[in-house]
């Protein structure tokens, strides 16, 4: 007699590996490690929709030849599909689903951009537009769009202007979901500098239950090469904690806020967990590459 399947949900990683061009699927101790896709042209950020069984990933490209791309699969990498074609976008990097509203964000860094699209790449919509004239691609790191989050209850969306490489120039921005009415891209009235002085912010990351932003941020330590959080609700946010250090160039990251843990990884191959206050940190993958966006997704177990 054959046992039951575990009823248990069972999460997993799902890894890019920017060096190698692929998508990874791997448990949360990194063991059972499954390409989904391979050939992909500099993957930086992944999102799953885990009802539709779906997988999606921005590739990055060469910026100066406006290759961008989005591309689309099922969870095992069966009906592999480009969603924005490429040069639909320039340097697409981290990116979000609204599942509720059938909407893919991500952040066009040297397009100076935050758009958004339906989840099969069409009506693609730019939301935010930082390049003041500049032509693209855009040549100035302070206007390069990067991590993105939202808070779909409350109709927000995070985002990051890195800046240049450990230039201290960085900043977290927020405003509405949708352009307010009459206004363009360009000159919005409601975007509100949260903090600015970063080292690096790379991607981001809301703990809605608790409401709590996080971060990566990959600039010179002290406080970069980073994990960081903060309250985001109040006039008054205080200093961000740093809840993570000693990354090699810090990246990706996911929270799994029911079981009180974060993944994050970083440039130099790493993956590591640890609570979400940063304790019990560890390293469970090393030397796997240029890593750059993880996301976590809890999977029903199969019957094996």
């Amino acid at each position: 007699m054959s046992p039951k399947p575990d009823p248990r949900p069972a999460g997993r990683l799902f890894v890019l590996d920017l060096s190698g061009g692929r998508v990874l699927s791997m448990k949360t101790d990194g063991s059972d490690e499954t390409v989904i896709a391979a050939g992909c042209h500099l993957p930086d950020g992944i999102a799953i929709d885990t009802r539709a069984g779906h997988v999606y990933w921005t590739n990055m490209g060469v910026p100066s030849r406006e290759d961008g791309s989005i591309e689309r699969a099922d969870l095992d990498g069966k009906n592999r599909t480009i969603i924005v074609p490429v040069g639909g976008t320039f340097t697409p990097k981290q990116c979000h689903l609204d599942k509720a509203n059938g909407k893919l964000y991500w952040c066009d860094r040297e397009g100076m951009r935050v758009v958004r699209a339906n989840l099969d790449g069409s009506n693609v919509e730019t939301l935010v537009d930082t390049s003041q004239g500049d032509p693209r691609p855009g040549p100035d790191a302070t206007k390069w769009c990067v991590g993105i989050t939202l808070d779909p209850a409350r109709g927000h969306m995070y985002w990051t202007q890195k800046g240049p490489d450990n230039g201290e120039l960085g900043r977290i921005f927020r405003a509405g979901i949708d352009v307010p009415r009459g206004e363009k891209p360009a000159h919005r009235s409601d975007i509100e500098v949260l903090f600015e002085r970063l080292p690096e912010p790379i991607d981001l990351e809301l703990d809605l239950e608790h409401r709590v932003l996080y971060w990566t941020d990959r600039g010179d330590p002290p406080r970069g090469n980073t994990v960081n959080r903060v309250p985001i609700d109040g006039a008054n946010h205080g200093a961000p904690e740093i809840v993570m250090t000693h990354l090699m160039e810090g990246i990706g990251l996911a929270l799994d806020v029911p079981h009180d843990r974060m993944f994050v990884t970083d440039f130099g191959g790493s993956v590591y967990s640890a609570r979400l206050d940063g304790s019990d940190k560890q390293m469970f993958l090393f030397a796997k590459g240029n890593l750059t966006g993880v996301t976590y997704a809890e999977i029903a177990a199969r019957e094996k």
